[in-house]
């Protein structure tokens, strides 16, 4: 059961607000609401989210009463070994039979959802009781819910024990804050439904041509364009619908995207792009390696290290690992002589070089394989498409750029506003719109979103999440 579907949207997100609503615990309706949320779509690993919440509460109380390092390590080593064998148990026993021949050493186990996300929140809570940046949960249900609560289980955002720690023990229910959250679950959905599944459909078209029908040019460019979009609006739509979800039970959740593609370095790319996991990534392993402290020498292997595990922390294959090594490369270069030009160049190749930069790399993202990452990249530079070359006309269909258009203006509108607000202003007949006015337009514009996505998901479209699998 994703949020983007009729099940959730009609049957299980309006019957929990409603009991929710009337609960006098609601930290105990909404832990309850997680685990039958988890349990509806992984029945199967349910049992090992809760020794999950059972173990690291245990281990974050005796961390706090005992301050011993030792318990840490042991809580890190814990939550990294199931993390360990679910993920990454099949690509370990690949990589042995590649290097020393035989039978595969054993199959791989079936991901559990969100193990990725649960587990560093799960590690989050026991550093930061052991730093004392937070204090140890008071009871079992606010350590369960900490790591559980539905709407960020499956796919994040990260969040912070430090950062909620106060409003698991007591926070504000709001009509504004209702409707606040509302607003960006509707938002997030329309990015989801609308721009993402639209797109979808090109990008797996194009990714996935067999090799005897070549992918032209343009229809390779076309392919990764929509992809880039794709898993923006995937991702970023998820996001805020964990995100106004969140705050329409009270909670306000940490932001994880913030236009990544108007940035004009991969540095600054990657203070935009799921920002949860850069600052997680960044004070649990690149501070602690030393950070920028030691020398340029020392910073960029950190940076390396930091970006190698962030594509393996993606997915249990290589091509990950080359991605994260790929935006490793360019934040080392920056750091070292390529920022300095990019500093001197006009702001127009900045706003170019960056999502060429970030295109490119999700070519092996979303390969399969290395030998699929290289045809790719071999079609999008113009290799002979060969005997049966796949046009644009046989991945897109009629019209595909209306919808493109669409995701470029919402991609970029920050870059699209500052231009238009240079512009010089139409002289207009004066006209009053109350206030009340604009609140029933804007209500309005929801109300239409709303019934938009409902319709498509209804008519059964194509609906994925692209970051379930990681």
């Amino acid at each position: 059961m994703t949020f983007s579907s009729i099940p959730f949207l009609f049957y299980f997100l309006p019957i929990f607000l409603v009991l929710y609503a009337v609960s006098p615990g609601k930290n105990i309706a909404l832990l309850c609401a997680s685990l039958v949320f988890y349990a509806w779509g992984e029945p199967a690993h349910i049992l090992f989210l809760l020794l999950s919440l059972v173990v690291n509460h245990i281990l974050a109380r005796a961390i706090a009463r005992k301050k011993d390092n030792r318990l840490l390590f042991l809580g890190i080593s814990l939550n990294l070994a199931g993390l360990g064998w679910f993920k990454y148990a099949g690509l370990i026993a690949e990589t042995a039979e590649g290097f020393f021949g035989g039978a595969d050493l054993f199959a791989q186990p079936h991901l559990p959802l969100g193990i990725s996300f649960y587990t560093f929140q799960a590690i989050s809570l026991l550093i930061d009781v052991r730093r004392k940046d937070a204090e140890a949960p008071e009871n079992f249900i606010e350590t369960a819910l900490y790591i559980s609560m539905f709407p960020q289980l499956i796919a994040g955002p990260i969040v912070r024990y430090k950062e909620i720690e106060e409003q698991l023990r007591g926070r504000t229910h709001s009509a504004d804050k209702f409707a606040s959250g509302a607003r960006l679950f509707i938002l997030g959905l329309a990015q989801k439904t609308l721009l993402a599944n639209n797109v979808a459909g090109i990008a797996d078209a194009a990714f996935d041509a067999p090799a005897e029908a070549a992918l032209t040019i343009g229809a390779a460019w076309v392919g990764l364009a929509a992809y880039s979009f794709q898993i923006f609006f995937d991702f970023a739509g998820y996001s805020n619908m964990a995100v106004g979800m969140g705050r329409m039970f009270g909670f306000e959740l940490p932001r994880n995207f913030n236009f990544p593609y108007v940035a004009q370095s991969v540095t600054e790319f990657w203070r935009r792009w799921h920002m949860t996991l850069s600052r997680w990534f960044r004070d649990y392993l690149y501070i602690p390696l030393g950070g920028n402290r030691d020398g340029a020498a020392k910073t960029y292997r950190n940076l390396w290290i930091v970006f190698l595990l962030c594509g393996l922390w993606h997915g249990a294959a290589w091509t990950f690992v080359f991605w994260g090594a790929w935006h490793g490369a360019f934040l080392v270069m920056e750091r070292a002589f390529l920022g300095r030009w990019l500093t001197a160049a006009p702001r127009i190749l900045r706003h170019l070089y960056l999502p060429l930069v970030v295109a490119l790399g999700w070519v092996p993202f979303r390969a399969e394989s290395f030998a699929g990452a290289g045809a790719y990249y071999a079609a999008l530079f113009g290799k002979d498409a060969g005997e049966y070359p796949t046009a644009l006309a046989d991945i897109a269909p009629e019209g595909f750029g209306y919808i493109f258009a669409l995701c470029a203006v919402t991609a970029f509108w920050p870059l699209i506003r500052e231009a238009l607000t240079a512009l010089p202003k139409p002289t207009l007949p004066a006209r009053v719109v109350s206030g009340r006015s604009a609140f029933l337009l804007s209500q309005a514009q929801l109300v239409i979103l709303f019934v938009l996505c409902a319709a498509m998901l209804a008519g059964g479209a194509y609906n994925p999440f692209i970051y379930f699998r990681f």
